[in-house]
């Protein structure tokens, strides 16, 4: 990707940006290892919890005045990396922005933990949330989930699992959301160098958490890829940003409207000229802070009384 098709304002940080070869095993490897390494840090006024029940592990963050309302968060790192710790300032912020309660889940990164691993793992999360809803003076007509990149589709994923078990739900939260293991398949989009996450890493990202043969399959289990599923009637709604230079434009793009032709209400922001997850490594720019200003104004709507 040329840097002159990303926006002026993001371009210093992205020309800081490390590279990573993901094909390299040892690389993936370590990279996956140093996310249990990651410190966190706190936001004023939001108590922060690290809360481990048995294998789940769960980061909770509580504003100083809590509606009542809750979001489940979940982390990227396209499947393999990562670490709930990475967005304790995201979550700290929306949580005082909006008054949410948020937990935020560590999942089992593949290739170590295969699918259905990771979702397992956020559905546990999302259980731990509807047990401790009472003690914590929430209202379980009032949860969201969430989630940004790999943490995106799993969101995605977990949203129609957490429908197809009959719990209310009162939005999605999508950031940049990997949905959908057949554009790894898709050997054309390698020639495109992608900034952040392009398709090489994506194919490496999808094939440790399903397997070699199941990526770009004919078929896959439920909740294995969120775009896979045909019958999206019913699912609350969405909110979904993507960017127009980004390797998951296309597939986003398709999943909202999907979900609009199944009468879901969906809110598509599509971000100029911003490389993937621009949000989370140049926080600080004007693009990253309008983009977040509306995506928790909107949150804040759909989680009132």
């Amino acid at each position: 990707m040329d840097i002159a098709e990303i926006d002026p304002t993001l371009r210093a940080a992205a020309k800081r940006l490390p590279k990573m070869n993901l094909e390299n095993r040892f690389l993936l490897a370590l990279a996956g290892r140093s996310g249990a390494l990651m410190r966190g840090r706190r936001v004023d006024s939001v108590e922060r919890e690290i809360v481990r029940d048995g294998d789940l592990r769960l980061r909770v963050y509580t504003p100083a005045r809590p509606t009542g309302a809750a979001l489940l968060w979940i982390h990227g790192g396209g499947l393999v990396l990562g670490a709930a710790a990475m967005d304790d300032v995201l979550c700290g912020e929306t949580a005082l922005e909006t008054g949410a309660t948020i937990v935020s889940v560590d999942y089992g990164l593949a290739p170590k933990h295969r699918f259905p691993r990771a979702i397992d793992d956020c559905f546990a999360g999302w259980q731990w949330l509807q047990t401790n809803a009472v003690g914590r003076n929430l209202d379980p007509q009032r949860f969201a989930i969430g989630g940004q990149s790999a943490g995106g589709g799993l969101a995605a994923s977990l949203v129609q699992r957490v429908h197809d078990a009959g719990h209310p739900l009162a939005a999605q939260w999508l950031f940049c959301p990997m949905l959908d293991d057949r554009t790894a398949a898709d050997r054309r989009l390698d020639e495109r160098d992608h900034l952040i996450w392009n398709n090489r890493s994506n194919l490496v990202g999808w094939t440790s958490y399903l397997g070699d043969e199941r990526v770009g399959a004919p078929t896959l289990p439920p909740y294995a890829a969120a775009a896979r599923r045909t019958d999206l009637t019913g699912l609350p709604p969405a909110w979904i940003y993507t960017s127009d230079i980004e390797l998951f434009h296309d597939e986003d793009i398709a999943y909202a409207r999907r979900l609009k032709a199944a009468g879901v209400d969906v809110e598509l922001d599509v971000v100029p000229a911003a490389p993937h997850g621009f949000e989370a490594w140049a926080a600080d720019s004007a693009l990253a802070e309008g983009l977040l200003d509306r995506a928790r104004a909107w949150l804040a709507e759909r989680l009132r009384p």
